[in-house]
């Protein structure tokens, strides 16, 4: 016997042993490569056996997972070449599809124009690497912390810029 058909047998038997004990009657626990919980047994053929009584003592019931039979499994649908289980004859039209790149097309060029303009104003602010000093930092380093947070936004409005222009060049030309 496998060691999990053992198992199963084992919390299965549990279980039983569980609903026994509930019933307010002795089980009895005999050792084995399979461990038995079982209440079948007489006292006798229970000390026969080298079983231990277990009354008083906490049961814990797991149920196992039921094995689901090959036959009544649904029917799965074709997997299409592309991998999606979509079937072949609900393709999107050309014409439509046209349309979805299109749209997707003047989206990525309005947000492509917006945060070229937003890194230009952060650039123009940045002057270089000689912000102007506001009059809350006397403190040279709090200066300091300013222009290297203005940096580092500089650096993410860059690499978001760029992974737009990477998703422009992914669609299709018109």
């Amino acid at each position: 016997m496998s060691k999990w058909v053992r198992c199963a047998l084992a919390f299965g038997l549990a279980g039983s042993a569980g609903a026994a004990l509930a019933q307010a009657g002795v089980v009895y626990r005999c050792p084995g490569p399979p461990v038995l919980y079982t209440d079948q047994l007489s006292a006798q053929e229970a000390k026969d056996r080298g079983c231990r009584t277990i009354e008083g003592a906490p049961v814990t019931i797991v149920q196992a997972a039921r094995p689901r039979a090959a036959a009544s499994a649904a029917p799965v649908a074709p997997v299409a070449a592309t991998g999606s289980p979509r079937a072949a004859d609900s393709r999107v039209d050309p014409a439509e599809q046209r349309a979805r790149d299109n749209d997707a097309r003047r989206i990525l060029a309005d947000e492509l124009r917006r945060e070229e303009e937003r890194l230009a104003a952060m650039q123009r602010e940045f002057n270089n690497g000689e912000p102007e000093r506001r009059g809350d930092e006397r403190n040279y380093q709090k200066y300091l912390d300013r222009v290297a947070e203005m940096r580092a936004a500089i650096a993410r409005k860059e690499s978001d810029i760029a992974a737009i222009r990477r998703e422009l060049a992914k669609l299709p030309e018109r």
